[in-house]
């Protein structure tokens, strides 16, 4: 027999003198709610009520018994009460996983309103180009740039996300404006590492990244504020997302290159949470109010 049930069944019990009362209140036949205080006395070992054919009495053990069942029964309803209100009403600490150029520029901004609307969630946000596990390290979610590679997890597209091949002005002055991507070959190629569409060794083009092309660079990074610093600089031309290279562009500091063949597609911007039918309304809130902020915006 369920413990918990059959602790109810006894209080129930002991306050209506009677095991037909509890099994009305509990909505259960009588004969149940007597295997429940039958299995009761047996694992305790001891008898909790003195039986009559009119009324149920509490012996010294099953009065003593009754406090401690009320006392547990009570923390039970208000951990499960505190758990289902988080379904409903937004609150506690909501961890999210973010890649770090992007979380700077495009998600760091967006906490302080959300904060406001929604004071009891605490946000953390986990700013790292390394695609964590959501739930080996207990994550509630996490935003994803570029292709999605399959997994149980949920996801929610926010926006479409383009790549550009851009140099610094005084670079290409010194070194030549290429025109096709077989150009490349000729210039100083800084490389993202952690990126499925370019790497120290060559970079792929064309929608699907049907046309590739061998580059070589004095500089690779992880990051790509990092490939970003450098190019501004005039080290030499970076294949990064818009967002950022987006103000060093309208800055002048940066000049988009146009060659034979397109970027690869970098796959859109999602937010991923873990698979659950009813997640809580911390996260709901979440990628509701990250849908609403990025509807309008160009990435």
């Amino acid at each position: 027999m369920d413990r918990v049930t059959s602790m109810r069944v006894f209080v129930r019990a002991a306050v209506a003198g009677s095991l037909s009362g509890a099994a009305r209140q509990l909505g259960m036949s009588p004969a149940m709610a007597t295997k429940h205080v039958n299995a009761l006395e047996a694992r305790l070992g001891v008898k909790l009520f003195h039986r009559s054919t009119r009324r149920l009495t509490l012996t010294e053990i099953g009065n003593n018994y009754l406090d401690a069942c009320q006392r547990i029964l009570a923390d039970i309803d208000e951990a499960e009460a505190a758990a289902a209100s988080q379904r409903v009403k937004a609150s506690g600490l909501l961890r999210m996983s973010v890649p770090l150029s992007f979380g700077a520029r495009h998600i760091a901004p967006l906490i302080p309103e959300f904060s406001r609307r929604h004071p009891e969630v605490i946000t953390e946000l986990g700013l790292s180009d390394i695609s964590v596990d959501l739930v080996a390290g207990n994550w509630d979610l996490a935003i994803r740039v570029g292709r999605l590679a399959d997994s149980p997890l949920q996801a929610r597209r926010l926006g479409n996300c383009s790549m550009l091949v851009c140099a610094a002005p005084q670079y290409l002055d010194e070194r030549g404006m290429p025109r096709r991507i077989a150009d490349l070959t000729q210039h100083n190629c800084l490389s993202y590492t952690l990126s499925n569409m370019q790497s120290s060794k060559k970079w792929h083009f064309g929608v699907h990244g049907e046309h590739s092309v061998a580059v070589e660079g004095n500089f690779i990074a992880n990051n790509g504020d990092a490939l970003l610093a450098a190019a501004i600089q005039g080290q030499g031309i970076i294949y990064q997302p818009r967002f950022i290279v987006d103000e060093a562009l309208k800055a002048g500091l940066l000049t988009e290159l146009e060659l034979d063949h397109p970027p690869m597609e970098l796959g859109g911007i999602h937010v991923l949470y873990p698979p659950d039918r009813r997640p809580p309304a911390k996260v709901r809130v979440m990628i509701d109010y990250l849908a609403e902020a990025f509807e309008k915006t160009r990435f």
